[in-house]
């Protein structure tokens, strides 16, 4: 697989995790009276929670990718 595939491999996976942790957040702690900005619709948690996977992708990714 080559390097550039390796990364966008990398970067889906930590888009996806971080959206389905997101929901999940939203799910169980969120705010149920509609005035938290991030928690109280799923839509807002699931891209802010996949913006930050993207962000922690990037932190280890090389980690990931030797050559």
């Amino acid at each position: 697989m080559k390097k550039s595939n390796k990364t966008l491999l990398i970067y889906s996976i930590g888009i996806i995790l971080g959206g389905i942790i997101g929901y999940f957040y939203w799910k169980e702690i969120g705010c149920s009276t509609g005035t938290c900005p991030i928690t109280s619709k799923p839509l807002n948690s699931i891209i802010y929670f996949a913006f930050l996977g993207y962000l922690g992708t990037n932190f280890v990714k090389d980690k990931f990718i030797k050559s």
